[in-house]
């Protein structure tokens, strides 16, 4: 379904040169009569819219001993090859979701403080056209007047795209809050946007969770995912208000390699091979099961995980393989060689104990263990600094620890059979549980892509 109000940008038909600078709006691409008139007609619309702490150093513990020779030869969990310069915004899925990872990204949620249903079409209008903009390395909008309000912060112009994606989601506040339909649209919240189960060990931050519409944008340049995600609250103004935003990273382990966290294991070994259309169907992307407007798109689960790394570091390197289940300089699981070795949960050592542990990190998240249940990671490290802990309890100690730890991202076919499902066990057993707190959490709709000439969510506002 196309709408004539919503035309594609003047030159979307082919990608820049990667080494392309972003433009002014007198250096970018004529701009038709048409698409001038919807972006000052929607910025006018918005312009116009209703106004688990412990002793950070006194804890005693083994001292740390130093990592083993590798074992076997990793083997390799995907195949990219050179990343593009650009990734495409327009297509049956939204991109950052199968998108090989970028190295940073921005996860903001938002809350909406439109009192009408146009109000919201109008600002995903925008988002869609500046979404695709910035994918191309180019201003998020034209700018109308030079002698007006600035519309792109210009503080990219001279970097390109840096495979810049955005994915935005639909949280369950946009379809009723309170009790409230605010926007004719609480008929259409899916079965499987549900409330997210208080889980043991939470610290669950209200301010830091939940939204009304997620966006994450993510790129291999920090400054360039930041420039994105500005730019969308920015023209977001009196329609929707920021929530919350944590920003991460990844850093660069080459080609073929699995990214490793900061407790320096790495992350992202057992997921489903998003090369594989069928495992994608079944663990990934809504089907028949979903209502229309879902179908063949995804649902995302975001919570941020403050890891005690100080603690952690104190571990020898043997008890933190029994926490994961899994080497950490090869990846294998505890058993084997190699990262791609399919993990035995029945081997016993010569004492008769479980080579991998009952409460092993990886044996209760694994898919064999959880009835076939699978997710897609696509998480990220974070570091927000450090803070100033004083214990309440003798000898009372006192100390900075770090701010840092995992923004766990994951997308799914279904939360209930998939994160909630796995993380159920987790949360009650997991060995990890002692040195990780999650403060944050999130779960939105992801709808389908956009084809040119849609906008993001446009079948859940005009369906067919």
């Amino acid at each position: 379904m196309s709408d004539p109000a919503v035309p594609t940008d003047p030159g979307a038909g082919g990608p820049p040169s990667p080494t392309a600078p972003r433009t002014t709006a007198a250096a970018g691409p004529p701009v038709d009569a048409g698409r001038r008139s919807f972006l000052l007609s929607g910025a006018a619309l918005l312009a116009g819219a209703v106004a688990a702490r412990r002793g950070p150093t006194g804890l005693v513990s083994p001292p740390a001993t130093p990592l083993p020779p590798a074992t076997g030869t990793v083997q390799p969990m995907a195949a990219p090859t050179t990343p593009p310069a650009t990734e495409p915004f327009y297509g049956v899925h939204q991109s950052g979701i199968t998108t090989s990872a970028q190295k940073h990204t921005c996860f903001a949620a938002f809350d909406l403080v439109a009192t009408s249903r146009a109000e919201v079409i109008a600002l995903l209008k925008a988002w869609t056209i500046a979404a695709e903009r910035l994918s191309r390395g180019l201003p998020a909008t034209v700018a109308a007047d030079a002698q007006g309000p600035a519309i792109d912060s210009g503080d990219v112009l001279e970097l390109a795209a840096s495979r810049l994606t955005v994915t935005v989601g639909f949280g369950a506040g946009l379809f009723s809050q309170a009790g409230t339909d605010r926007f004719g649209l609480a008929a259409q919240r899916p079965a499987a946007l549900v409330d997210m189960p208080a889980f043991p060990g939470d610290q669950l931050v209200a301010e830091w969770s939940g939204g009304d519409i997620s966006v994450q944008v993510c790129a291999d340049d920090a400054q360039v995912a930041f420039h994105g995600l500005r730019q969308l609250a920015h023209l977001g103004e009196g329609t929707a208000q920021l929530r919350w935003l944590q920003n991460g990273f990844l850093a660069d382990f080459g080609p073929n390699a699995t990214v490793r966290n900061l407790m320096g294991f790495k992350d992202g070994t057992g997921n489903p091979a998003v090369a594989d259309p069928t495992l994608m169907d079944a663990h990934v992307w809504v089907g028949a099961e979903g209502p229309a407007w879902m179908q063949g798109g995804t649902y995302v689960v975001a919570r941020r995980s403050r890891i005690a790394l100080e603690h952690w570091d104190r571990m020898p390197v043997a008890f933190q393989e029994q926490t994961f289940g899994r080497q950490k300089r090869s990846g294998a699981p505890l058993g084997k060689k190699l990262e791609g070795d399919n993990p035995d949960f029945d081997a016993v050592d010569a004492d008769g104990n479980p080579v991998i542990p009952e409460n092993a990190h990886m044996r209760l998240a694994h898919h064999l263990n959880n009835d076939g249940a699978r997710i897609l990671r696509r998480s990220y490290n974070y570091q927000n600094g450090a803070n100033l802990v004083a214990e309440r309890w003798p000898p009372w100690h006192q100390g900075l620890e770090y701010d840092a730890g995992l923004l766990f991202v994951c997308y799914q076919k279904d939360p209930r059979s998939g994160f909630i499902k796995i993380f159920t066990q987790m949360a009650k057993f997991d060995m990890m549980n002692q040195f990780v707190t999650n403060l944050s959490s999130g779960l939105f709709a992801c709808p389908r892509g956009a084809k040119p000439g849609e906008y993001l969510g446009q079948h859940l506002f005009e369906p067919a």
